[in-house]
């Protein structure tokens, strides 16, 4: 067992990375939670796989537990969506001391953690993430929304879970697209904080991408920490908090999301372009050496992720204003996150419109 501390006072609360941790999750659950009434929230893929082995260990620790099973994708992040979430929390007889649980990747997640952030204004919940993404990412630091059908994770709250329980042996059975798509994740730590991550995967990638056992427990915990670090030092993203580097790539990503209706990419797709895009703008303004830029592409690429956009997605007169619809914007003014080399990022605002327009033209296809 590996455990990583999220440490925030009176909502600070552990990660713990086991395999096989969903049989003892009700025990564990048990020891964070005052009530033993729960409603676990899945999807239809998730559910079959891993939702009976979670019943039998809730029951074992007591709790009167219902199942929530919902359709997977990014569109199940919606308010409409959420609403059912609600239904079935009245009819479990949910209360204050009740809590939900998130039994999927990071859509279930974010979806479940705002449910649980405003029923009764606000009740426990819990992170038992399965896919590589949200792992290392989403389920981690508290950030819970839906989206808006013109804005990425533009409806939200914060509101950290109270254990976040990681399998990593349920990767086993993860479509090597979502494998894939974690990995930009991954690949972003690296980026921004840890060099030494970015060199891990870049020399491991094939036994990564074969779903290597010791390989991926390494980057999950070390992605873990590194956000774990992040987040406690600065929970709600303030202005020159150092957790909006964790958005290194997004801004792009959101916005080719939004123009592509949550539907044309996976979120670590998009977050691979956009990261292609954040190296390009950081060399134009001269922070970035060309050299490393192109380390980051070929490491995305050998990921086997999207470097650039389809010619098919919309172009950049249709991208630009939609990247001011990103939660970054401050006093209408675009902030993004670049590179001034491996394992070092930092916040820039007041670019100019035709270098950001120039970047979008950069990012697709020749």
């Amino acid at each position: 067992m590996r455990k990583v501390h999220v440490s925030l006072n009176e909502r600070s609360y552990d990660i713990v990375i086991e395999n096989n941790i969903i049989a003892e999750a009700g025990k564990l659950i048990s020891e964070t939670i005052k009530g033993r009434r729960c409603l676990v929230v899945t999807d239809r893929n998730t559910g079959p796989k891993y939702g009976p082995r979670l019943a039998k260990s809730l029951q074992a620790a007591g709790f009167d537990g219902s199942l929530a099973e919902l359709p997977p994708g990014e569109v199940t992040k919606a308010l409409k969506v959420t609403e059912f979430v609600y239904d079935r929390c009245l009819d479990a007889a949910l209360d204050r001391d009740s809590c939900l649980i998130a039994l999927g990747g990071g859509v279930i997640g974010d979806l479940t953690g705002f449910a649980a952030a405003t029923f009764y204004r606000g009740i426990s919940f819990v992170q038992i993430p399965t896919t590589l993404l949200a792992m290392v990412d989403a389920a981690i630091g508290g950030k819970t929304g839906v989206d808006h059908p013109r804005a990425k994770n533009a409806i939200g709250a914060f509101h950290q879970p109270k254990i976040v329980l990681i399998d990593p042996s349920s990767l086993v059975t993860l479509p090597d697209r979502e494998l894939k798509a974690g990995l930009a994740e991954v690949i972003k730590y690296g980026v921004i904080d840890d060099v030494a991550l970015f060199d891990f995967v870049e020399k491991n990638i094939q036994p990564l991408l074969a779903k290597d056992a010791d390989a991926l427990a390494h980057i999950i915990e070390r992605s873990a920490s590194i956000k774990a670090r992040i987040v406690s030092e600065d929970e709600y993203e303030l202005a020159g908090g150092p957790r909006a580097l964790l958005n290194f790539g997004h801004t792009f990503a959101h916005a080719i999301e939004a123009a592509t209706n949550y539907q044309g990419y996976l979120h670590g797709e998009a977050v691979a372009i956009g990261m292609a895009m954040a190296a390009e703008l950081s060399v134009q303004m001269q922070l970035l050496s060309r050299a490393e830029r192109d380390r980051l592409i070929a490491l995305i690429a050998a990921a086997g992720l999207p470097t650039k956009l389809r010619a098919s997605d919309p172009d950049t007169a249709a991208l630009y204003p939609i990247l001011f619809k990103d939660k970054k914007v401050a006093s209408g003014k675009l902030r993004f996150i670049v590179a001034e080399k491996m394992g070092k990022a930092k916040v820039v605002t007041d670019v100019a419109e035709k270098m950001v327009k120039d970047v979008l033209e950069w990012g697709r296809p020749a």
